[in-house]
């Protein structure tokens, strides 16, 4: 047998399973689990900018990834259940950690939030991630198409702008023994920029939540 024989000799027996895990798309995904794990670690030492390079490169796969599997038809049954997690896993983790981050980061006083995101926002993040899983988990055995829609794909892009704009605004005023004797604090635009963002991603996480939940009613009254 020629050395092309055995090569197609070995491909036609190779596992399927392995042909479907280790494709592209499932490659950046996990790699995408990865980098939130690092993420997390960074941000619980105050490393802001090393956690907003992370945060930035793992929300970037998020868009190569998708765009792969449709583009070279590689969607799978272990992309569909991986990548919507490792989405969750990124946002709902930032959010939490970002909420955990001292209120008097800035010496500002207990009643400020140095990252402008509070508890009860990530608790809300979290709660509507839950929500739509179960959701779509229970509709989907059903047989029912319970795919994202346009508003869950804008309150995604709102979440990762808050979360970048509050990393770089953490990073960005982190004091060191210079700045701590200057008194220097966040700039006006950049509080109400990311003021603007964090709220924007809330409105939108409550009325995507509101969207799928509609849509549940109206597949149970059918």
């Amino acid at each position: 047998m020629d050395d092309g024989a055995q090569i197609s000799s070995v491909a036609t027996h190779r596992p399927p399973a392995l042909n479907v895990v280790w494709n592209v798309p499932n490659v950046l995904t996990i790699a995408r689990l990865v980098l939130s794990v690092i993420c997390f670690v960074t941000l619980t030492l105050g490393w802001f900018l090393p956690s907003l390079v992370l945060f930035a490169i793992a929300a970037g796969t998020d868009w190569v990834d998708g765009f792969y599997a449709r583009r070279y038809g590689q969607i799978t049954q272990l992309g569909r259940i991986l990548d919507p997690f490792a989405d969750k896993i990124i946002i709902c983790g930032t959010f939490t950690f970002l909420a955990a981050v001292p209120p008097d980061f800035y010496h500002r006083g207990m009643d400020a939030s140095a990252s402008e995101i509070w508890a009860w926002m990530a608790v809300v993040v979290v709660a509507r991630e839950i929500l739509v899983t179960a959701l779509r988990s229970f509709f989907e055995e059903h047989g029912s198409d319970f795919s994202a829609k346009w508003s869950g794909k804008w309150k995604m892009v709102l979440q990762c702008g808050a979360v970048a704009m509050s990393l770089w605004r953490l990073w960005y005023y982190q004091f060191d023994a210079s700045r701590q004797s200057w008194g220097i604090e966040p700039t006006a635009w950049s509080t109400w920029l990311l003021r603007l963002l964090v709220w924007a991603a809330v409105i939108m996480t409550i009325y995507s939540g509101w969207v799928y939940v509609r849509r549940a009613m109206a597949l149970l009254r059918s």
